[in-house]
């Protein structure tokens, strides 16, 4: 019985007696007003080192694992099918013209309106106007970005949706206005 106290004791000894050194790295002496961005880093990694691991939603979207694709569900002879499912989960932007020679004021009431039609509609888009008759949508959720330009497009005064560089024309804008 005594052999097995001492077992235990000498199993914990080692973890009772492990201390970190109390002797502060050369770096980590100097005034704080002095401190390089190298050491601004390794106090960061100082101060992290005992957190644990964030849960893969909320770590930033760059380093977020890629979704797995399951090409044996795709239909691979769809290119937009493919798009979304490689964009599902990342932010896309896209962006959305308006029809008519707007003005800045005009433009950027007709699409607060598609907006919240989208959000309506479980969409969830920021947008930003980047010029008097265009503006940028932005979805945190890519996939989705399909789905709105579905919508979009037939709105009466849509020119057009660019998605990753392809445009999608409206269906009320006349062909000799492309």
């Amino acid at each position: 019985m005594r052999y097995y106290y001492l077992v235990i004791v000498m199993a914990l000894l080692p973890l009772t007696m492990a201390k970190k050194s109390k002797e502060k790295p050369e770096w980590a002496k100097k005034d704080i007003r002095d401190f390089s961005d190298a050491d601004m880093e390794r106090l960061l990694d100082q101060w992290e080192e005992d957190e644990e691991p964030l849960e893969p939603d909320e770590l930033p979207e760059h380093l977020r694992p890629q979704p797995q694709l399951d090409l044996s569900k795709l239909n691979t002879a769809n290119p937009e099918e493919l798009l979304k499912a490689s964009k599902k989960g990342r932010t896309l932007m896209t962006f959305v013209s308006v029809d008519g020679n707007p003005t800045r004021e005009e433009a950027e009431t007709i699409t607060k309106l598609w907006q919240t039609s989208l959000w309506n509609n479980h969409i969830q888009a920021e947008r930003y106007m980047v010029d008097d008759d265009r503006a940028i949508f932005l979805f945190k959720d890519g996939a989705q970005a399909w789905e709105a330009k579905d919508y979009l497009v037939q709105q009466e005064r849509c020119k057009g949706v660019t998605i990753e560089n392809k445009e999608y024309p409206g269906t009320f804008v006349k062909k000799d206005e492309l």
